[in-house]
């Protein structure tokens, strides 16, 4: 089989070249292929494998019960009906889950899936017009064409059509299914398609210059390349990366990142960008084409320029979690060090691209502290989004909740994170070994069979065995083709040096370096460090085995005093795993805990979540007693769970970082004696316990918000103090504006208005409006109403809470 995939490959490439660049540059440290690395561990085999069979089969459907499928055979005309789906970049999910697809194909044969991706590849064929131009809604048109996509082709592309963000995904499909199966029927399409773009877009005078609105399309021209050797998808790429920070029309001195293009990341130009801003997805997927631009053309100012924003993100923006983009505004990177817990975004895209971004920096400079930030972002930030079963997903990832929780949706109207795991975790096994002039890279760690090809061609079979992440004793058995000089780089994560990341953004409490110990068929094996990796240069034969223990601590970890959000807070971790601790494990309530330095934790295997290591330890919990009387703190044991096996046992409190002083829990208890009673918004349980009223009124579901829109309203009935003076407290975010303008009524007395602005990123916003004494006076319970101004909307509003006022 795997004869037969090099001869397609090969004739492949030469039926498909036209101008090929004979002297092209490159890497200097090469991925080996996912089709070359088998996982066979209980951690991601059963992973892919759930991918394999219930992710990819289940988005399908979702696909084709959305109409997203459907509206290829509309634009193909091999059915009847309109543009039928949310938005005009749903293209980009059939062609992210048809790329996870061909993944799997390439690793285990499925003759049902392999046809279904043929009928879906004549759909899209037939979808496509004739000059290569490929966009369903706008082929479709009518009155169902989406208001984004414009009067004409290219003409919103700048800012929301996604023309080029489709088909950007589209040629990333269409090469990983050319390589895994060596057909051409979805790789001519892409050719067509960016042959199409190729006489568009350019310098040449006739052509059009843009700035993709949302970055992708330069990813994929790169693959492109590689498979066709058209050195014209090269140029084009770096074209659209060079056609940033041109646009004349943007308010340069304005601090609204919509106004002056950072959202955009087309404030300035690609290689004058130093920090990163904006949507944090289209960030990340052109630093990661910048780097592919920097390697493969050798350009000096793309690396400078990516070293930059690397250095800013995992210096300032990052989160423990190795998730990026904190701000639900824009869904955007935050100010510096503005890593907000409760309100965090940090979407899945965000952190799938983090790792994409991260590997190929890792190829450009063959540094293992891009594959640290690679491995806490891959364990942590894109594990968190999807369910064990494979079947619900997370957009954003909060650090922190309270009683109501966050709970995963099987599907969003924008189901961008749902397709984008869908084709990434599959190809994690391409992220396990890398190869130099040197020899091979170690970079994850994880029990499989590889063919690891050597730049001179010679292979080395080699065999993982470990039980990591939760064990690190790893064992490497090599059987090269015959004796063979060469060199093994082990990569020693920086958590082995108490170093977290590669940056003072995040430190740990102790210091301590323990020793790494390596053997060579069971003897001792000195070694010299280089750029992180532990380098075992030697003659290599048949049944070599290489044992490597990493030592697993527990380790407490501090932020930058920077991080305002996690000034007297600690979180926990233990090898790549960040840890939180979840109400289920500890008598409901985590958030009154007290988490010190010198809080000693166990690891311990346990079955649940999939079989996971638990660490178990003693610690202060304050509490209050007494009607909140007495406030104390005892002593009491915590459990804490991986981080991304949470929010599977219901909803309630969850917690990553931990007050490490007592005093803040107090003070935060004081003011929650005061709360006589609360509303959960988007909880249905809540709400109808409240008497939720309303017209025109909106929720975004569980631990989320409530509007209500066109002159709308909604109402709750609360508890209130008969005797002492209440108060009125809605939670507000701090991203919303715009048309927000309502007024707040207490048994239809108006108590106060409000007109929502952006004031600064993600943070929770209260706002308190005092009840006149005559309103409650007497009374258990009295009705709160949200009233939109006419042509405005009321909300959202996130909370909703009544308490005594301070006396």
């Amino acid at each position: 089989m795997k004869k037969t995939l090099v001869i397609l490959f090969v004739a492949g490439v030469l039926a498909a070249c036209k101008s090929t660049d004979s002297n092209k540059s490159d890497y200097q440290y090469k991925d080996v292929p996912f089709t070359n690395v088998h996982f066979s561990d209980d951690f991601w085999a059963p992973r892919i494998e759930t991918i394999r069979s219930v992710t990819v089969p289940f988005a399908f459907h979702k696909c084709e019960e959305t109409h997203r499928i459907d509206n290829f055979a509309v634009a193909g005309k091999l059915m009847e009906g309109k543009f039928n789906s949310p938005y005009p970049f749903d293209d980009s999910d059939v062609y992210k889950i048809m790329e996870g697809a061909a993944y799997l194909l390439a690793v285990k044969e499925d003759k049902a899936l392999d046809m279904y991706m043929d009928s879906l590849i004549h759909l899209i064929g037939a979808a496509q017009e004739p000059d290569g131009y490929l966009y369903t809604t706008r082929t479709i048109g009518g009155d169902s064409q989406h208001p984004w996509a414009g009067s004409k082709r290219w003409e919103n592309e700048r800012d929301n059509s996604h023309e080029l963000y489709n088909v950007g995904h589209m040629y990333e499909a269409a090469v990983a299914h050319y390589l895994a199966t060596g057909k051409r029927s979805f790789l001519d399409i892409a050719i067509k398609s960016a042959d199409l773009l190729c006489n568009t877009f350019g310098p040449e005078e006739e052509k059009i210059t843009v700035a993709p609105g949302h970055q992708e399309v330069e990813i994929g021209l790169v693959k492109l390349y590689r498979v066709t050797g058209d050195k014209r998808y090269l140029d084009l790429s770096q074209f659209f990366l060079e056609a940033r920070g041109k646009y004349d029309k943007y308010d340069r001195n304005s601090e609204d990142q919509f106004r002056n293009g950072s959202y955009w990341q087309d404030h300035k130009p690609v290689i004058a960008q130093d920090e990163a801003v904006g949507h944090a997805v289209r960030a990340t997927y052109m630093y990661a084409a910048m780097t592919d631009i920097a390697a493969l053309k050798n350009e000096r100012h793309f690396e400078n320029a990516v070293g930059k924003l690397w250095d800013n993100v995992v210096g300032k923006k990052m989160y423990i979690t190795g998730a990026i983009g904190s701000t639900r505004h824009g869904e955007a990177f935050g100010k510096n060090y503005e890593l907000p817990n409760s309100t965090a975004y940090c979407e899945t895209c965000a952190s799938i691209a983090n790792c994409m971004w991260n590997l190929r920096m890792f190829m450009l400079h063959g540094d293992a502290k891009y594959i640290d930030v690679l491995e806490r972002s891959l364990y942590n930030g894109v594990l968190s989004g999807i369910s064990l079963d494979g079947k619900k997903f997370f957009y954003p990832n909060v650090l922190s909740c309270d009683e109501n929780g966050s709970e995963r949706s099987e599907w969003f109207d924008c189901s961008c994170c749902p397709s984008n795991l869908a084709r990434f975790i599959p190809s994690v096994p391409g992220y396990v070994y890398a190869t130099s002039s040197k020899g091979f890279y170690v970079n994850l760690y994880g029990a499989n069979h590889a063919d690891v090809v050597l730049k001179n061609g010679k292979h080395v079979q080699v065999e993982q065995q470990t039980d990591y992440p939760w064990n690190g004793k790893i064992k490497l058995i090599l059987t090269p083709e015959t004796p063979e000089d060469f060199a093994v780089m082990l990569r020693i994560p920086g958590w082995v040096n108490s170093q977290p990341v590669p940056s003072d953004l995040y430190t740990y409490t102790r210091h301590d370096k323990r020793a790494v110990k390596i053997t060579i068929n069971g003897k001792p094996r000195d070694f010299v460090m280089e750029k992180g990796y532990a380098v075992l240069s030697g003659s290599w034969k048949r049944g070599d085995t290489i044992e490597l223990s990493l030592p697993m601590d527990v380790h407490k970890v501090s932020a930058n005093d920077k991080v305002a959000a996690d000034v007297n807070h600690l979180a926990v971790e233990r090898g790549p795993i960040v840890y939180c601790a979840e109400f289920a494990d500890n008598g409901g309530t985590v958030l009154n805990y007290v988490l010190k330095p010198e809080t000693a934790f166990e690891a311990a295997p346990a079955s649940m979540l999939g079989g996971v290591e638990i660490l178990k330890g003693t610690t202060e919990r304050i509490i209050a007693e007494n009607d909140f009387k007495e406030i104390k703190s005892v002593t009491d044991s915590i459990l804490l769970i991986p981080y991304y096996a949470r929010s599977h046992r219901g909803n309630g409190e969850m917690a990553v970082w931990l007050p490490s002083d007592e005093n803040i829990l107090k003070d935060q208890l004081k003011e929650r004696a005061r709360i006589t009673d609360k509303v959960f918004i988007g909880k249905e349980s809540s709400e109808t316990a409240h008497q939720l009223k309303g017209e025109n009124t909106h929720t975004g579901g569980p631990n989320t918000w409530r509007d209500a829109s066109d002159g709308g309203w909604f109402s709750y009935t609360l508890r209130v103090d008969p005797v002492q003076p209440m108060e009125l407290v809605l939670t507000y975010s701090s991203t919303d504006g715009g048309n927000r303008e309502f007024e707040i009524f207490a048994e239809h007395e108006k108590i106060g208005e409000q007109k929502l602005r952006v004031e600064t990123f993600s943070a929770w916003i209260d706002k308190v409006y005092p009840i006149p004494v005559d309103l409650t006076r007497g009374k258990s319970h009295v009705t709160v109403k949200i009233q939109a101004l006419p042509g405005m909307i009321a909300g959202g509003v996130f909370g909703c809470r009544m308490q005594k006022q301070k006396k």
